[in-house]
């Protein structure tokens, strides 16, 4: 498909030029097709959305970040897939990116929501307002905290999406502790209306951060996006408030109810990372097997954030999600 040898042939960018070639290339292509639109989420609430039309669409993909992440992280996977023929739309979810933030917080690189629900509401939303006036059909991917609102949706909506992607999905979060633990943290400071603190354990961002200690496995994908993250203040999500602990807590139980991982019926393919320290795979197994047509993958070599990952793990894992949406 792509001639231009900083890119592979799916429209991926090669490590060895990826700053620049994201800079110079990628970014001002977005720019020139991006709409962007404040749609009004659950409670009135601004959600940027950013919508990419292809040439000459043969679907539309929306792209749905995850915990402390917005829509600009997946710049490389939007150009992908416009390239090769999907339109595209993404959006901040409520307390990261340009969209809406609660009042009083201490600074934006605390993450806050009051109830989870209000994720998938908002979603609702804009596949109403916007994804409906895009072309068909539709397909979705959703990384982490994403993926949770996903499948939540999904499990409500079965009619809307024709195929999903879950990138090591948040179907239960890895708090490193036990449950009752992080619920006996977390319940006495919402108790007391403490709810959007940030917990003591937890710093505000403070700069570039480590790849080593990071959720990336690609340098270059790694340190090109810290320092989008640096200059951006808006972008400088990195822990959470306690309610959006305890809200992480309760997804597990909502998502695998009984009926309703059976109730999702498009074609599903969850990839788990082979070093995976955000979120656990029991749930994960647990959520698929119940799903119609589902099928987990590992992707060997690979950190939380697939999608940034080196090329000779990313591209196949890349490859074959677009034959999916393809066939």
């Amino acid at each position: 498909m792509n001639a231009d040898k900083r890119f592979n042939v799916d429209g991926l960018v090669l490590s060895a030029r990826y700053e620049d070639t994201m800079n110079d290339c990628v970014l001002p292509y977005l720019a020139e097709k991006c709409e962007k639109t404040m749609v009004e989420g659950d409670g009135n609430k601004p959600i940027a959305c950013y919508s990419y039309a292809a040439e000459r669409p043969r679907g539309t993909v929306l792209v749905l970040h995850g915990f402390t992440e917005n829509a600009y992280k997946f710049s490389e996977l939007i150009y992908s897939l416009l390239r090769n023929g999907f339109s595209v739309l993404s959006c901040d979810q409520r307390g990261h990116g340009n969209s809406w933030r609660k009042e009083g917080l201490p600074d934006a690189s605390l993450t806050h929501v009051d109830d989870f629900e209000e994720y998938v509401k908002d979603l609702e939303i804009i596949c109403d307002r916007l994804l409906k006036n895009m072309p068909k059909p539709y397909a979705i991917f959703a990384h982490s905290m994403g993926g949770a609102v996903a499948s939540l949706f999904l499990e409500r909506h079965p009619d809307v999406f024709r195929k999903a992607v879950l990138c090591a999905p948040m179907i239960a979060p890895n708090t490193g502790a036990p449950l009752f633990a992080v619920k006996l943290l977390c319940g006495a400071p919402i108790l007391l209306g403490k709810g959007a603190s940030r917990p003591s354990f937890t710093k505000p961002y403070s700069g570039p951060e480590n790849f080593a200690t990071s959720c990336a496995s690609g340098r270059e994908r790694f340190e090109w996006y810290d320092k989008v993250k640096a200059s951006h203040p808006e972008y400088q999500n990195n822990s959470p408030s306690f309610r959006w602990t305890w809200e992480a807590m309760g997804v597990t139980k909502k998502l695998l109810a009984p009926g309703a991982p059976e109730k999702i019926a498009c074609p599903v393919r969850l990839y788990a990372a082979e070093k995976d320290g955000s979120v656990l795979p029991g749930p994960q197994q647990a959520f698929i097997a119940r799903v119609k047509d589902g099928i987990r993958r590992q992707v060997p070599g690979s950190k939380h954030e697939i999608y940034r990952s080196p090329d000779a793990v990313l591209f196949p894992w890349w490859h074959e999600i677009l034959d999916f949406y393809k066939q």
